[in-house]
């Protein structure tokens, strides 16, 4: 436990001083009294410190560390404000019951983070014992300031010691052991600044016989341009034999904190400054097609209904205007127009090809607006521009020659036709096919809609029937042009009303096929879910790293392995079941020619996932049994390593040792030169968490073995990874960044991205994130997860 913990030591070790001692000790005790004050007194300065420089981001401090925590409310408080989280409600009252809880609740909040408080109470607080005050105090740096340090291997206190030796060891006079009399001297301080700030200190003038300089220059820089507060005297360093580790590490993990934050910040906000002016470029662009397709489209808008505006004049010179205007209509105005459109699509290809390159969702102009859009608007146009001229025409002649009563019959007839337009390829389309449940319903009450204006239509037929009669009978010299415009006017009726019938049958035939296939779908994701949660379990399961020492151990875990496999069967069983029901569901719909959408509408888990983790399981659970069986022979401290979730992940020594565990010897082989056949190449795949279809596979392999030799090189295989693994910015990285320079909370404020982000992103930023609603929200609270997968097209901005 210790070695995989060692913090939890730290913090149990770290408190003892002030925990109490058995009477044997009494005597020592006596002796150590005058050293154990001025220790105290040390360290009672530097916690006063630290908590202040976290007490005033809440508009409080502290003056006598002893007194100021004795209600709890600011102990409360430091907590709250260090973690980032929000403890109970405080009580207000005066009374000590009041205070000994609201200790015990800070107390219990400590305890809540995996601290083991060692013989402090809130009785000893809130009567002001400064021992178990200190003690608590450390017990709070130990956790929130120093346990989650980590520096390669080390943690906590290991950690920090390590975090400084790194950073320390290129200056001279500089050699830090431990966490007091290595500081004396104040060089190590100065170090540490130089080493992240070198415009801060002239490290070469500093002199090794000149303490007192050398940490008052240390803490003055320190707490001028670091912001981190004064914590120690010098004077206190040097006339103490062995100053206080507590008080040193304290003081020192301040810089560490400062030091990495900045570091951390200033990738993070290069990285989202990077991504956004990806983002913005690729707006202006989207903004440029959005308001010339706007253009383009209003003038489409307004020159359709001009083209087809069929309506005669009253007199001839009123024609011959209309005729005019089309010319120069034809002439003047359209040419522009055909340039416009042309470049609309040329800016759109350019734009999404942009999109692409720069791992960005494409291009999806706001509704009405896509290109699509637009070629149907132009095609409009045409349709609208055909026989116009010649309408124009006949218009003129028909003025010379038209009575009252054939204007009333093309009247009527016009305004039928200009109903029925369209009507046919309404009823004829087969949209049903492609449709979805909700669709379907959807369409059935659109056509019953269609159906009530058929039959409103019923009595304008009549009257163009009874007109084209009374022509006929009046003998009208244009008689035959009228009798074929009512017979096509009938004979379309007839054909609207047997497609009306038609299409209501098929859609109530495919509402009841969709209703089937809705079923199976339910039924798929209401068992492919837990099947799911099985396999991932599964993986946890035997992706978990396991210490052994004894042969019996190794047993053990055996036979559980071999339960384990015992289930499979029946597991594969369940999986053929819920695949088969997805099958059926697809045979339905090639039977009825239904064209499903590839996604089922109740889960994400689809049939490649379910046999994707299979595969997984299948590999990992051999894998397992293996490393178990090599174990017997050759016990090892640490047995099996987890599947990597892509094959980017494995690098070279991890090849090898794949390699190695498929009964390869790649050090002795020196006849292939460290190669892999195809077989040993795809399992090495396969035990690197990869699952590969034939056509994946192919192609990795035409990637690493282009002579199909049927063998790939070690160094065929580092090529390749180095390809595959090429960094591009994702949400996670990121959300990740946005989390840096927000100091690890769930949210952002508009200060902190203006602090962080040049102005125009930080603007740019603010503008687009929505106001974070979580738990922990205050005023001004910004949603940064929300943008930023926004930018993905993974939500919506």
């Amino acid at each position: 436990t210790q070695h995989l913990h060692p913090q939890r030591k730290a913090v149990s070790s770290g408190c003892s001083s002030w925990s109490g001692e058995g009477s044997a000790a009494s005597s020592r005790k006596q002796l150590l009294l005058p050293w154990r004050r001025a220790a105290n007194k040390q360290c009672g300065k530097t916690f006063t410190a630290w908590c202040n420089s976290h007490l005033r981001k809440a508009g409080t401090q502290i003056e006598n560390i002893d007194e100021d925590f004795r209600d709890g409310l600011k102990l409360m408080l430091l907590l709250e404000v260090i973690s980032g989280e929000r403890l109970p409600k405080p009580e207000r009252g005066k009374m000590r019951v009041h205070k000994i809880n609201n200790v015990n609740k800070a107390l219990d909040f400590i305890a809540s983070k995996g601290v083991k408080l060692v013989s402090i109470g809130a009785e000893e607080i809130v009567d002001g014992n400064a021992k178990m005050t200190l003690g608590m105090i450390w017990t709070i740096i130990l956790r929130f300031a120093i346990q989650d340090i980590s520096v390669e291997e080390t943690s906590a206190k290991e950690g920090l010691l390590l975090w400084c030796q790194r950073k320390t060891a290129p200056y001279k006079n500089v050699n830090v052991q431990n966490f007091h009399i290595s500081w004396k001297d104040g060089l190590a301080f100065n170090a540490l600044i130089h080493r992240h700030r070198p415009e801060l200190i002239e490290y070469d003038k500093l002199r090794k016989d000149d303490p007192v300089t050398n940490l008052n220059n240390a803490f003055e820089v320190a707490e001028k341009y670091l912001d981190i507060p004064k914590m120690l005297d010098a004077e206190d360093i040097v006339n103490t034999a062995r100053p206080d580790e507590k008080a040193i590490m304290t003081y020192v993990s301040s810089f560490y904190h400062a030091f990495s934050g900045a570091q951390k910040a200033e990738t993070a906000a290069n990285r989202i400054c990077k991504v956004l002016a990806v983002n913005q470029e690729n707006e202006h662009l989207m903004e440029d097609y959005e308001k010339l397709a706007s253009d383009l489209l209003e003038w489409i808008r307004r020159t359709i209904p001009w083209l087809e505006d069929r309506s005669p004049q009253k007199t001839i010179q009123e024609m011959q205007q209309k005729l005019e205007d089309f010319r120069d209509y034809r002439r003047v105005h359209k040419p522009p127009k055909v340039q416009e459109k042309c470049q609309l699509e040329i800016n759109f290809n350019t734009l999404q090809t942009k999109l692409r390159l720069s791992n960005r969702p494409a291009f999806m102009p706001s509704e009405g607006r896509m290109v699509s859009d637009i070629n149907t608007g132009w095609q409009q146009v045409e349709q609208a521009e055909k026989g116009y001229e010649e309408w124009l025409l006949n218009e003129i002649r028909r003025l010379e020659r038209l009575d009252h009563l054939a204007e009333k019959f093309r009247q009527k007839a016009s305004i039928h036709e200009a109903w029925t337009e369209g009507k046919e390829a309404m009823l004829k389309q087969k949209d049903y096919e492609t449709a979805t449940l909700s669709d379907i319903k959807a369409l059935i009450r659109k056509h019953e809609a269609f159906e009530s204006d058929l039959a409103a239509h019923q009595d304008r037929v009549e009257q163009i029937a009874a007109i084209a009669q009374e022509l006929n009978e009046l003998d009208y010299y244009d008689s035959p042009s009228v009798n074929a415009r009512c017979q096509k006017i009938c004979d379309q009726w007839d054909v609207l009303g047997s497609l009306t019938h038609s299409r209501r049958e098929a859609l109530e035939k495919t509402e009841k096929q969709l209703e089937t296939i809705d079923e199976l779908h339910l039924e798929y994701a209401k068992r492919a879910a837990p099947f799911n949660n099985w396999m991932e379990s599964a993986m946890e399961d035997l992706q978990d790293m396991f210490i052994v020492h004894t042969i019996e151990e190794i047993e053990g875990l055996i036979a559980a392995h071999d339960q384990f496999k015992a289930t499979l069967p029946d597991a594969d069983r369940e999986r053929e079941a819920i695949l088969g029901i997805q099958r059926e569901a697809q045979r339905i719909a090639e039977l009825h020619g239904i064209k499903l959408s590839a996604n089922n509408p109740y889960t994400s888990v689809t049939p490649q996932v379910i046999n994707s983790k299979w595969e997984r399981v299948s590999a990992a659970a051999g894998r397992r049994g293996g490393g178990l069986l090599w174990g017997v022979g050759d016990p090892l401290p640490n047995i099996g390593t987890p599947p990597q979730d892509h094959c980017g992940a494995l690098g070279p020594e991890e090849f090898k040792a794949c390699l190695i565990s498929l009964g390869y010897d790649v050090e002795n082989d020196r006849q292939r030169g460290g190669t892999a056949d195809t077989d040993e190449f795809r399992a090495l795949l396969l035990s690197a968490g990869c699952s590969l279809g034939d056509a994946e596979f192919n192609r990795i392999m035409s990637l690493v073995d282009p002579n199909g030799s049927g063998s790939v090189t070690f160094q065929a295989f580092i090529d390749f990874m180095s390809r595959e693994t090429t960094d591009t910015d994702t949400a996670d990285q990121v959300i990740a960044s946005f989390k840096v320079l927000a100091g690890d909370k769930n949210y952002i404020t508009a200060e902190e991205l203006r602090r962080e982000l040049p102005p125009e992103q930080a603007e740019y930023c603010i503008a687009r994130m929505a106001p974070y609603r979580g738990p922990d929200a205050t005023p001004g609270a910004l949603d940064y997860k929300s943008f930023s997968t926004a930018l993905y097209g993974e939500s919506d901005l």
